[in-house]
């Protein structure tokens, strides 16, 4: 891996304490860092060096997935200095070029730099901006920028920012982390059936019934409801890491892909799901918003009730959809998404339903469909559900076999992430295509959530969300598998 400069916005902020210092630390410990490293953390408050550092051992202590060695600890944070920053100062920006060189002098590194915008929305074109009329972005090595979610507001915004993002930086050279794709699991979607023989005769078109992915949240707004009250699930989960969830899903291949190929064919799959019709917006898209309930036996409020959600906000906190992709392999074959705050259980999976060929054959009660189960979060596993006989009433019942990943030795999503980004390979980050794409799709559901044309649904918080989401699949025959 390159020498390189790590450039830190954000650098006291909530993400960089619970991802990016533990990130950063167990890939040190993995031997996956740079020879010569220079971190510059930016940020306004005045803090000391020591100040700094006591930063980055207290989110190590409390967020790091093994166990900070203190016999290791001074040599990893040597590579870490503090600056202090005003981004919308430009004085800043020539004060942090000087410093960077001097850092790059000091350590021997050639002019490699990667910048990290862990910031508000609102400030990235103005810092992007900056870095180029600085000349901080002219270098003799390579130049990086690693971007935050939101990518835009909607399809017009993000059109926008990417657009001033390219006066600096070409798109080889942006990654938009998305740290669902960080998820191991999730990369391996990729390469699950190629070397599983047994798993690639089950992925059969003529075989699937369905595909349903859930993301679902135990947790209400928070004290995020500045931000989400403007958002919403739609734009928070759905546009981004809902359809990276469906086109990793979707992404069926023989053979092993390169980069490129890979992200031809997620572009591939958007360019194929079909259109929401808009006149028609109401049978294939349901929004929701809880109201009170109770979640692990704890009363909550509902939505309108928490703290910084504006009076009468028809904000939707629950979102599912009905797709279909029309390629070659998953025509005809429904996707159902859903994600949703303040749900029965925290949970990220892919189901995929089969057809059941069996359930009015005779000496087959109790039989049902059977299910390939790929769960993300919070645990990672990969299990079938078959059936059984009872030997005691010679009826069917459905049996579990799983296989579980043992996590504590699953780096991070943000570990991952970090490590692809040092090296360069932007397999598992969204690429500009997909993310047009995306927007493109979501673009007349936010314009129907807009104008009121969607009934806004409610659920009791601590349920499996409104009654509407279910008959969205009872329509086809189907139901959600709640396992």
């Amino acid at each position: 891996m390159d020498d390189m400069t790590f450039v830190l916005f954000g650098a006291s902020g909530d993400l960089a304490k619970r991802k990016i210092y533990p990130a950063l630390y167990n890939l040190y410990v993995e031997g996956k860092m740079p020879s010569s490293l220079s971190v510059v953390g930016l940020g306004r408050r005045p803090y000391s060096q020591e100040d700094f550092r006591e930063i980055i051992k207290e989110s190590l202590s409390t967020f790091s997935r093994r166990e900070a060695d203190p016999s290791h600890m001074e040599e990893f944070l040597e590579s870490f200095r503090y600056f202090i920053f005003d981004a919308m100062e430009p004085q800043s920006y020539a004060d942090l070029k000087a410093f960077i060189e001097e850092r790059e002098t000091e350590k021997s590194i050639p002019q490699n730099r990667l910048f990290y915008l862990s910031v508000a929305p609102s400030l990235v074109e103005p810092i992007t901006a900056s870095l180029q009329k600085s000349g901080i972005t002219e270098t003799d090595g390579w130049k990086k920028l690693i971007v935050e979610k939101p990518f835009g507001s909607d399809l017009h915004t993000a059109r926008h920012l990417n657009a001033e993002l390219r006066k600096a930086f070409d798109e080889e050279e942006i990654f938009r982390i998305d740290h669902y794709l960080g998820k191991p699991m999730v990369q391996n979607l990729e390469s699950l059936i190629r070397p599983n023989p047994i798993l690639k005769s089950l992925w059969n078109h003529d075989q699937i019934a369905n595909v349903q992915i859930t993301a679902s949240e135990t947790v209400g707004v928070g004290t995020r409801a500045g931000y989400y009250d403007k958002s919403g699930a739609i734009r928070d989960m759905v546009q981004n890491h809902l359809l990276q969830l469906v086109m990793m899903t979707a992404l069926h291949h023989p053979e092993k892909l390169s980069a490129k190929q890979i992200e031809e064919k997620k572009s591939a799959i958007m360019e194929a799901l079909r259109p929401v019709d808009e006149g028609n917006i109401q049978q294939d898209v349901v929004r929701g918003q809880y109201e009170e309930g109770e979640v692990d036996a704890q009363s909550v409020v509902g939505y309108q009730e928490e703290d910084g959600v504006e009076e009468g906000s028809n904000n939707d906190t629950y979102f599912a959809a009905r797709l279909y992709i029309d390629n070659e392999y998953w025509k005809g074959i429904p996707f159902y998404i859903r994600t949703g705050k303040r749900l029965a259980q925290k949970s990220t999976r892919i189901i995929i339903e089969f057809k059941n060929e069996v359930e009015d054959e005779p000496d087959s009660e109790g039989a049902t469909s059977n299910l390939l189960l790929i769960e993300i979060n919070p645990n990672e596993s990969i299990g079938l559900r078959v059936n059984l006989k009872d030997d005691g009433n010679e009826k069917f019942e459905p049996a579990y076999v799983n296989f579980t990943k043992n996590l504590d030795e699953q780096p991070e999503a943000y570990e991952n992430l970090l490590n692809d980004a040092m090296a360069g390979n932007a397999t598992y980050f969204a690429h500009w295509n997909e993310v047009e794409l995306s927007w493109q799709w979501i673009q007349p559901i936010l314009e129907a959530f807009e104008a009121d044309d969607l009934p806004l649904h409610t659920y009791h918080a601590g349920s499996q969300g409104p009654e509407a989401a279910e008959k969205l699949l009872n329509e086809d025959g189907f139901t959600w598998w709640e396992v």
